[in-house]
């Protein structure tokens, strides 16, 4: 058995010192969860299957569970940078300043960090339009609740984040100008027990759909559990969920990764800032469950199929912030910098922002 370890332990370490001697280029992503999630990590790495598919042995590929966000993240990308990688994606929010300083260290690296909002001559970073996948959503969060009460598990208060939740209100406020949203703050992206406690707060408290911002399945679980309804969370989360879940926003990375990396095989690669949803088929809508009416389905494809057209944006006026101050006027759309950088709630969201 030793014999049979060292030899698979030579083969691997030839293998990559030919690798490197050929001039493949090294990939990496680093992930800030564990390997056993459903959501959003799990949409990156489902991404990279897909890129080793693609690209064969044209690259090789490298993947890193629960390196934690901040100065682990750093440390992480640095040492993958000194160790010879071309290029790597940074899949969370968390990792921002990190990937900008082994950006900054390694200025012959490539870095792109996920929906981050700065960069470096070096760096690119990538988001999808998740907020477009809340107008669905709240259409049917609107029209199928029976208490009037959207329960919406939250993770940091940062602009993705309150976009969401934001345009979930605005769409549910569209169909039912009597829903309210309950926003809780878990202040992580992903911990089991306290996304579980927090979906069975909401439903105690009166809520009888759940949304969330969170990396686990266990708010549809609890859904399941206790017969109300829920979304999944960047991943269709149907299996947990089959009588609870009315329809998912799943993120479809392969695109993007399958044309950057291509563009490094080329010598192409430059420095970007990408933002994409619906129309370009990065942020599917999943199928509507049987429980909806068919009447309600129609309301929210069409909105799908607007949003894809740019005949709908979710953020068009008359809207105004929580505190009754305006924003947007009536026909006026928000631009993507004040997106970016939205830090209220709108008009009707009770509950307070942390700090």
């Amino acid at each position: 058995m030793q014999k049979i370890k060292f030899f698979a332990v030579l083969v691997f370490t030839l293998f990559t010192q030919v690798a490197i001697a050929q001039g493949v280029p090294r990939i990496a992503f680093i992930y800030h969860t564990s390997e056993d999630t459903i959501g959003w990590s799990f949409e990156h790495d489902r991404a990279r299957k897909d890129v080793e598919a693609y690209f064969g042995n044209q690259i090789e590929v490298s993947y890193f569970w629960d390196i934690a966000e901040g100065d682990a993240g750093e440390a992480k990308m640095k040492e993958l940078a000194a160790d010879g990688y071309d290029l790597i994606f940074a899949t969370s929010y968390g990792y921002l300043s990190g990937a900008l300083n082994a950006a900054f260290a390694y200025p012959d690296v490539k870095i792109e960090h996920s929906n981050g909002y700065v960069r470096a001559p070096n760096s690119s970073i990538y988001s999808i339009r998740t907020y477009e996948g809340r107008v669905p959503q709240g259409i049917l969060a609107g029209h199928m609740t029976e208490t009037n009460k959207i329960g919406y598990i939250a993770s940091f208060a940062i602009p993705y984040v309150l976009r969401d939740i934001n345009a979930a209100f605005l769409a549910a406020r569209s169909v039912n100008p009597d829903v309210e949203i309950e926003v809780v703050w878990l202040n992580t992206w992903e911990n089991h027990e306290l996304e579980a406690q927090a979906a069975r707060d909401l439903i105690a408290n009166g809520a009888d759909v759940l949304m969330q911002n969170t990396n686990t399945v266990e708010p549809t679980i609890v859904a399941q559990e206790l017969g109300v309804f829920a979304f999944g969370q960047d991943s269709d989360m149907r299996k947990y969920g089959p009588d609870s879940q009315l329809t998912a926003s799943i993120n479809h990375w392969s695109p993007y990764y399958i044309r950057r990396i291509q563009s490094l095989l080329d010598g192409t690669w430059e420095s970007t800032d990408t933002w994409e949803g619906i129309a370009t088929d990065i942020l599917e809508i999943g199928v509507f469950s049987d429980r909806v009416p068919l009447r309600i389905q129609e309301q929210a494809a069409d909105a799908v199929a607007r949003i894809r057209s740019g005949r709908l944006h979710p953020f068009t006026g008359p809207i105004r912030r929580q505190d009754g101050t305006g924003w947007l006027a009536a026909g006026e759309t928000a631009t993507d910098s004040e997106l970016l950088t939205m830090g209220f709630f709108v008009e009707g969201i009770t509950g307070i922002i942390p700090r």
